[in-house]
């Protein structure tokens, strides 16, 4: 167990039980995809808190690929075993301290809805998961009795070493102590697989699941959603009205705006259960809702010349939504070449950003970047640059 930045000592848990996993030898999936099918109960485990079980589920090989499944394990939480909130309570109370508001700090008091959360991503045996903001460790104690190496990324230097004393004896998590939308992703996730897949001897996908603070929603899908290189697989507990306007957002709702287009380009969302609000504390204005998202391989992306021009397009256009793209994109091509490329994929010439769908901005960007090059790359400072991280 690592902690980068902080001492750690032994975890001691709130309601009197110690950490301990039964080992066992199982193969991992490296497949995408968001579907799976439950069997049977089966392996017991001691874990973080307590005593709980394993049931088996069955795992396609995911979107693409040729895999018939590989049989995971998904924790089931007994009732004696939580971290309800008289047991958070009195964690926090341990350090002094309550939920910070500024960090947007809502911890998860029902363990009920942690399976659930674990279960959406599929984790298996040998799984590299990041957890995002993992607070007092409720999500992350699902994740390691499923199985998973958790690299857990905690903003927070108290709640860090919360959680890297709680799973000091676990050796399958590893906690970080930074702004996970400072850390360096790509460079850290990269060891890891490497790693994973020397021992494996078959290639490796790392999977994000994380009841996500939530302030930093729209920047976290932007970092990692691009990804699809390391990543198979997302799965975040959002604020219920974020979870379904990524999801559902479709051209002339209100809703319809450039993060949609990030989503859509590289993953495929699904929306999988509502979290009512008093499931967390303290309890947040809103309800909770779970999302996740299919990352897309490179090969399965929408062909356009540039992402980054791409999307740099894309919000420019949507600075003012309800305005025609020859008045909107002017900054980049000329109203004439706009019009031209509009008509010849079919669109009106009096198109507005907020009527077209991915497939249509993405044919005419085609025929807009073929028949002149852009005025300048340069957007406002809000332009989305999705994979630069």
């Amino acid at each position: 167990m690592q902690l980068a930045g902080i001492g750690c000592c032994s975890w001691q848990s709130v309601d009197g039980f110690s950490l301990g996993l039964t080992k066992g030898r199982s193969r991992s999936s490296s497949g995408r995809g968001c579907s799976a099918s439950s069997s049977n109960f089966g392996l017991g485990f001691s874990g973080a808190f307590g005593i709980g079980e394993f049931r088996t589920t069955w795992v396609s090989g995911g979107r693409g690929t040729n895999s018939p499944g590989v049989k995971c394990s998904v924790v089931e939480v007994k009732a004696e075993n939580r971290d309800d909130i008289g047991s958070i309570v009195k964690a926090l109370q341990s350090r002094d301290r309550f939920p910070k508001k500024w960090l947007g700090q809502h911890y998860m008091v029902n363990e009920k809805v942690n399976a659930k959360v674990v279960d959406a991503a599929h984790i298996c045996p040998g799984d590299i998961v990041v957890e995002i903001g993992p607070g007092t460790g409720a999500l992350t104690k699902s994740l390691v009795a499923a199985g998973a190496h958790v690299i857990a990324v905690e903003k927070d230097p108290d709640m860090a070493s919360l959680v890297a004393e709680r799973f000091a004896e676990s050796g399958n998590v590893d906690v970080v102590n930074i702004d996970f939308l400072k850390w360096p992703l790509r460079n850290e996730i990269k060891k890891y697989l490497e790693k994973a897949t020397l021992a494996s001897g078959e290639p490796k996908l790392a999977k994000i699941v994380s009841n996500l603070p939530f302030n930093i929603t729209t920047n976290v899908v932007k970092k990692v959603l691009p990804m699809g290189d390391l990543f198979s697989t997302v799965v975040l507990l959002l604020q219920d009205e974020a979870a379904l306007r990524l999801v559902d957002a479709s051209p002339d709702s209100g809703e319809y705006r450039p993060i949609s287009f990030v989503v859509n380009f590289y993953s495929v969302p699904e929306y999988k259960f509502k979290v009512p609000r008093k499931s967390f504390f303290p309890v947040p204005r809103v309800d909770g809702g779970v999302v996740c998202f299919a990352i897309k391989k490179e090969s399965e992306y929408p062909l356009v010349a540039s992402q980054k021009v791409f999307f740099s397009m894309i919000n420019s256009a949507f600075n003012g939504k309800r305005k025609m793209l020859r008045n909107t994109l002017q900054h980049m091509f000329s109203p004439s070449s706009t019009q031209a490329a509009l008509l010849s994929v079919g669109l009106p010439e009096t198109a507005r950003p907020e009527e077209l769908t991915l497939e249509q901005f993405v044919a005419f960007y085609n025929a807009v970047t073929s028949m002149t090059a852009p005025n300048s790359l340069a957007g406002p400072p809000s332009v989305i640059q999705p994979g630069l991280n």
